[in-house]
């Protein structure tokens, strides 16, 4: 099954109590520019982390590696996974040829999606993360690219409910230069971005990140390029027996996000709430029970 593989830098997690410090090093060095240090020759890999060739070799084999030429390989699969595209996706898993019914194996991949999201979910960039969506104080922008500006609006109705100053930004990348030129320094964009990554997302992180916004960013297992720029990167994981990836574990962890910035200042968040229902109901926007 194509998802049951792990990445390197989910290796690079798993076994990061049993590196060196020349070997984290190196991982330091390969997670500075993912996946593309490590696709370098082992002598340039080694140099640019200043350490021996020899290490290079065994930090690999700790990763589960039999050497530097298997190493590539993953690498480069990974990178091919990045930009593939409904067709290929689609084919990757015709060639699977499994007996079970679709039912069964869209519901393994999902779980095992979950599974690894919750894995590699860091507490700490978690909470760090909810500290910043519950900055009232400050203006929270959000914003999707093509597929995921379905999970932008969902993040937006939400935390428009939960706290005040929350822009939607639209979808059309023409539009965001008028958004960038209110930002300001301790703002927070909340992006979602998955693979095929787009250009004028990372574009739009960099513009923000000049401007001193935290970006948090919620993106697949592979990671968008604008994870080099992000405050805080959260990596999902969506590979499915589709042409299309899942997103169902984005949305876990998005209404994760959602359910502790309402936590996290609940006396304020609880007054808009009733505040808002005075309002449905004067509209009569809801049936009521009866």
């Amino acid at each position: 099954m194509p998802n049951s593989g792990k990445t390197v830098r989910e290796r690079i997690r798993e076994h990061s109590d049993s590196l060196t410090t020349s070997e984290r090093k190196l991982c330091a060095v390969l997670l500075a520019n993912y996946p593309a240090a490590g696709l370098a020759s082992i002598t340039k890999f080694a140099q640019d982390a200043r350490v021996s060739t020899p290490t290079a070799a065994r930090m690999v084999q700790k990763l589960g590696f039999k050497g530097f030429p298997q190493f590539h390989q993953a690498l480069r699969q990974e990178v091919e996974a990045k930009v593939s595209g409904p067709t290929q996706r689609r084919a990757n898993w015709a060639a699977e040829s499994p007996d079970d019914h679709i039912i069964n194996r869209f519901g393994d991949a999902v779980m095992g999606n979950l599974s690894q999201t919750f894995a590699n979910l860091d507490s700490a960039n978690f909470e760090a993360a909810v500290r910043q969506l519950a900055a009232t104080e400050h203006q929270l922008y959000v914003v999707g690219g093509r597929i995921t500006r379905a999970l932008a609006d969902y993040a937006f109705t939400h935390f428009q409910t939960i706290r005040p100053n929350v822009t939607h930004m639209t979808s059309s990348s023409a539009t965001w230069p008028h958004y960038v030129l209110d930002m300001k320094p301790g703002e927070t964009l909340l992006m979602f971005d998955v693979r095929r990554y787009e250009t004028n997302l990372h574009r739009l992180a960099g513009l923000a990140a000049d401007r001193g916004v935290k970006v948090i960013l919620l993106t697949d297992q592979w990671g968008s390029p604008a994870t080099r720029i992000a405050t805080q990167t959260f990596h999902c994981w969506g590979e499915v027996p589709s042409a299309w990836d899942s997103n169902i574990a984005t949305m876990m962890l998005l209404e994760a996000l959602i359910a502790a910035t309402q936590e996290q200042s609940w006396p304020q968040t609880k007054d808009r709430y009733d505040r808002l229902d005075d309002l449905f109901d004067m509209t009569r926007l809801f049936r009521k029970s009866t």
